[in-house]
């Protein structure tokens, strides 16, 4: 399955449970994660990699500075990852 079918698939689920999902295209800063998630004052960012996508340092990097900012931000590889780590805010 390709990075983009993965991500449509996340955003549908996370749509279905009330998540406002937007795909972050191009921003100032350089690896930011690739869908930003809100949801009832949560925001989370998620950074879709299929089994083989490799996460680059940058992008571990940017996710540790907004997890510091007491923003979510976590890799997800399938839309199981999406319930699991959701399950309590849906």
């Amino acid at each position: 399955m390709k990075e983009s079918q993965l991500q449509t698939q996340i955003k549908n689920r996370l749509t279905k449970h009330g998540w406002l999902v937007v795909k972050i295209i191009s921003s100032s800063m350089n690896g930011i994660p690739d869908l930003m998630c809100i949801r009832k004052g949560v925001v989370m960012f998620l950074e879709v990699k299929t089994d083989v996508g490799v996460v680059a340092p940058l992008q571990e990097y940017v996710m540790k500075v907004l997890n510091s900012h007491q923003v979510h931000s976590r890799v997800v590889r399938s839309v199981e990852d999406i319930d699991v780590y959701c399950h309590k805010t849906y």
